[in-house]
């Protein structure tokens, strides 16, 4: 934060989509744009791919450490995707929210589901949807990497993900990818200016006060 703002308790910035619908091209550009944001960072027990970093890209964990994080509630969020665990810990999030940091999360319906539950006064959820279910096949079928039956379930997933938008706190239409990005940058700007975050008001205005 720049030395002449007032302190502020950061945020928990989450972006949901089905998938095709931008979610994380958005996210992308946040994270480029905006000095004040960064990724939360997720512990898995998957392998470690070429070029990633433990505690830059996820912070990699064997499936014992795993379960003991589970039992001792130290996950915001957690599952199990396709046969490896993933979660959102608390303790450096906690810690850096109290500093004025704020968090992007790039999860789904379930995940803000649990991360709103634990936490809801630091949690903002924005849910990006297509403009049209036509536009998000079209955009499915441009990677020209799906086979048709691929697609289809895609689709079929991104139904199910668009019946939960009434469970988030705004919701943008992905139109046009800019003109979502600066709908997405002023729903961020205004979370952080609400007047419960302003963590340095009260010594401000009493300052302002004194006779």
């Amino acid at each position: 934060m720049a030395s002449n703002t007032l302190q502020r308790r950061g945020l928990m910035f989450i972006l949901s989509s089905p998938s095709g619908a931008g979610k994380t091209t958005i996210s992308r550009m946040l994270l480029d744009r905006d000095s004040e944001i960064q990724l939360s960072v997720s512990a898995t027990t998957r392998p470690m791919r070429p070029g990633e970093q433990d505690g830059v890209h996820y912070h990699f964990v064997d499936q014992t450490e795993f379960d003991r994080m589970i039992a001792n509630d130290e996950f915001y969020e957690w599952a199990t995707v396709f046969g490896h665990s993933y979660g959102t810990p608390k303790a450096q999030i906690r810690a850096g929210l109290k500093e004025g940091r704020d968090y992007l999360f790039d999860i789904d319906w379930q995940g803000t589901q649990q991360l709103y539950q634990k936490d809801q006064q630091d949690v903002v959820r924005v849910f990006i949807l297509p403009p049209s279910i036509d536009e998000l096949r079209r955009r499915l079928t441009g990677r020209g990497t799906d086979a048709p039956e691929v697609i289809q379930a895609r689709m079929d997933r991104a139904r199910a993900e668009i019946s939960h938008w009434d469970g988030y706190d705004y919701v943008v239409v992905n139109d046009d990818v800019e003109a979502c990005y600066d709908q997405v940058l002023e729903i961020l700007h205004a979370e952080r200016m609400k007047r419960a975050r302003q963590t340095g008001l009260i010594g401000f205005v009493r300052e302002l006060m004194k006779d």
